[in-house]
């Protein structure tokens, strides 16, 4: 019997390439907005949370009347930029290839609904998962919310699920939830930081996903 039924992905990072564009827009953002603008690593550190967590740990000195300022700044530069966006490659294949062996598939992301029902429709991965949760309808990663309701709906117990993230903030939400979780060093978070969180494995590419879940999943 397989070990996992339900397989949780994080969407930026894990299955779309694009946490470059989404650190370049928040920097963008923080110059418009006349305030520091954040590193690169800090940029990338707070991809995964909800977008005003994200904004807000970026730019602590933006005061709070201003957040939504940031928000209508960061959506403008990353809708003008995102149906250029790719897939990592092979994911399609992977997710075929669970999808075929009867695993559930979901997705947990810091995305607003909006945006994840546009990067499924735009990226054709819609009929791949079952279910979704976002940060506009759950607490924000690494609350355990999003894995807990998914979990209750598919009827499906922590042991049996898994949580794949390219952020520490993914594998936290995995603790929290009592699941199991992988890593992947190809996105938002490096490799260390990663491995401080404990996952079971840490893939380096796709392949190397794909090659621990056909062995371990």
């Amino acid at each position: 019997m397989a070990r996992f039924e339900l397989i949780v992905f994080d969407w930026d990072g894990t299955l779309m390439d694009s946490t470059g564009m989404i650190a370049a827009c928040v920097q963008a953002v923080a110059r418009d907005l006349g305030v520091a603008e954040p590193s690169d690593a800090q940029a990338r550190h707070i991809i995964g949370l909800g977008l005003v967590d994200a904004l807000q740990q970026a730019m602590p000195e933006l005061p709070e009347h201003r957040h939504s300022e940031a928000v209508e700044r960061y959506r403008h530069h990353y809708l003008a930029q995102d149906h250029l966006l790719l897939l990592f490659d092979g994911i399609p294949e992977l997710l075929d290839e669970l999808q075929a062996a009867g695993y559930l598939l979901a997705v947990a992301t810091g995305k607003s609904r909006g945006g994840l029902d546009r990067a499924l429709q735009v990226s054709g991965l819609g009929t791949r998962f079952q279910s979704s949760r976002c940060a506009d309808e759950c607490h924000s990663k690494p609350h355990p919310q999003m894995l807990e309701q998914l979990m209750t709906e598919f009827g499906v117990s922590p042991a049996s699920t898994l949580m794949i993230g390219d952020t520490t903030h993914d594998l936290l939400m995995a603790r929290n939830a009592d699941v199991d979780a992988l890593g992947v060093s190809y996105g938002a978070h490096p490799r260390a930081a990663l491995e401080a969180a404990a996952p079971l494995f840490c893939a380096s590419d796709v392949a190397e996903l794909r090659a621990w879940l056909q062995k371990n999943g």
